[in-house]
């Protein structure tokens, strides 16, 4: 066990990264990731609630609101989403990565149980309900950030990748969920019944998830760089008896691994401008292309994807939600099962392989696609493959953001490239669904060049990766990208992780 001595304003010399990365798998991380990993699940969840409602809302047993209105609901809880992000992310870094992940999934309960709530279609209640909507999507953009930093610092470096890029892809299984329950809930149900319960679904969740993040530890790792080094001890002790508990034999960890840290003053946005811009602009580089590319990819297919069903292979809209849980199941599958390679065969390898591959097999499906040779069921099973492979390349998006940034300005670092990925990526349905045209006339030919240029964006971002990726794979975040308050003399030093 490391000692540690020192306070907020002294030297802190403690060996607490390295204690936490020589950890095995224990039940505590099982719990951790459950508890903190329904925040992807949960905006799957809102999101496809809210598209498969959208229709029934504008019925007069319902709201009666326009299509303008109802459109208006996602663009605004996406707005919500990158506020929160940037917001939260912020205090995360500041007061605690606790202390955010509990008040984000509050924030997201209250604002998505109010929606339930609307009870009219005047200025008023529309106005309600973007309100509602807005605080909904503010909590889960301040879960991304929060999160995110959360399961890195507590995750052992060995499983590091693996457990990231799972995680983010549950998105889908909030996606699958929200198809079945809603189908459920406005067959079985009087439509102004069934739309509530569906808002209503999320936060039931939530707060069966409140009280199981409450005994989660703060990250040892955050403490340690704000000095409150007693506390990291704690945190860490408890996560070894757990393991020890479990039958986990803990050998010890060497002075070479202790690092030296002077906790500094709380960083502003200065500072955060400094890291991105100056001093790791390539990374930045890197995780902005990252992000963006995958986030004008899904929005592009995902948001148009009953429109191409529906327009060129003539499925009627109600069936369209079963080629929809075809196409999420494999974006489920994908960082499920090969998540685990961006550990074992690396970063770089993976990252630029997913990237490139997806956007090679979408031009080739385009292709197929504009001869007129598939049928809705082909296209569905080729959208899937694609994605199966696309989905952990846009996981290992996150994972990128979150791992190669200091400590410090982690949490903040994730919310920039998660805000820009969104407001980017917003224009891929507006351009997509343009592309299409309209009903009497759909052009798959320019369709396929919308195809072209989403699989050439991905493939650029894989070559990018190949060039100037970080390899990360089973290393300490302290070794990745030296915390903003490590003591130049630190043992560490010379073990840094270098660019490319």
């Amino acid at each position: 066990m490391s000692m540690l001595s020192g306070n907020v304003t002294g030297t802190i010399r403690s060996a607490i990264p390295a204690r936490v990365d020589r950890l095995r798998w224990t039940p505590f991380h099982t719990r951790m990731v459950v508890a903190l990993g329904v925040a992807w699940v949960l905006d799957g969840l809102e999101i496809t609630i809210a598209s498969s409602i959208a229709g029934d809302l504008t019925s007069k047993s319902t709201l009666n609101l326009s299509s303008t209105a109802v459109g208006a609901i996602a663009t605004v809880y996406l707005a919500g989403e990158v506020v929160g992000a940037l917001g939260f992310g912020r205090l995360s870094d500041r007061l605690g990565r606790k202390k955010l992940f509990l008040v984000t999934l509050a924030v997201y309960l209250g604002g998505s149980a109010l929606t339930a709530l609307t009870a009219g279609n005047t200025t008023g209640w529309i106005v309600f309900m973007y309100l509602t909507r807005f605080i909904a999507g503010t909590g889960i953009g301040g879960e991304y950030a929060a999160i995110n930093s959360a399961i890195d610092e507590l995750i052992p470096a060995r499983y590091r990748g693996r457990v990231d890029i799972a995680v983010n892809g549950t998105y889908w299984a909030g996606a699958i969920l929200g198809t079945l329950v809603t189908s459920l809930l406005l067959h079985q149900l009087a439509p102004n019944i069934g739309w509530r319960l569906g808002f209503l679904l999320g936060p039931v969740l939530a707060v069966v998830v409140i009280f199981v993040r409450r005994n989660l530890p703060e990250s040892p790792r955050w403490l340690l760089m704000h000095g409150r080094a007693a506390e990291a001890e704690e945190a860490v002790s408890r996560i070894e008896r757990e393991a020890l508990a479990a039958g986990q034999q803990l050998e010890a960890v060497g002075e070479s691994k202790a690092i030296e840290i002077k906790p500094a003053p709380r960083t502003g946005y200065l500072t955060l401008a400094y890291v991105l811009f100056k001093r790791y602009w390539p990374r930045s580089l890197l995780g902005a292309t990252l992000m963006i590319t995958q986030s004008f990819l899904y929005n592009a297919i995902f948001f148009t994807y009953t429109l191409v069903l529906t327009k060129f292979y003539g499925v009627k809209a109600s069936n369209a939600p079963l080629y929809l849980i075809v196409f999420a199941a494999g974006n489920l599958l994908g960082p499920l099962t090969i998540g685990r390679l961006f550990d074992t065969i690396g970063r770089k390898q993976m990252i630029a392989g997913t990237y490139g591959a997806s956007g090679l097999l979408l031009a080739v499906s385009g292709y197929l696609f504009e001869l007129g040779v598939l049928t809705a069921v082909t296209q569905t099973v080729l959208w899937s493959v694609i994605f199966f492979i696309a989905s952990a390349a846009a996981s290992s998006a996150y994972l990128t953001c979150s791992e190669i940034f200091p400590l410090e300005i982690r949490a903040q670092a994730i919310a920039f490239f998660f805000a820009i990925a969104q407001i980017c990526g917003a224009a891929g349905p507006w351009i997509f669904a343009h592309l299409i045209g309209d009903q009497q006339h759909p052009d798959p030919t320019r369709l396929f060049y919308g195809y072209v240029f989403a699989a050439a964006v991905m493939v650029q971002a894989g070559v990018l990766e190949a060039l100037i990726g970080v390899k990360a794979e089973r290393a300490s975040l302290e070794d990745i990208a030296e915390p903003l308050s490590a003591v130049g003399n630190s043992p560490r030093a010379s073990r840094r992780v270098s660019d490319a």
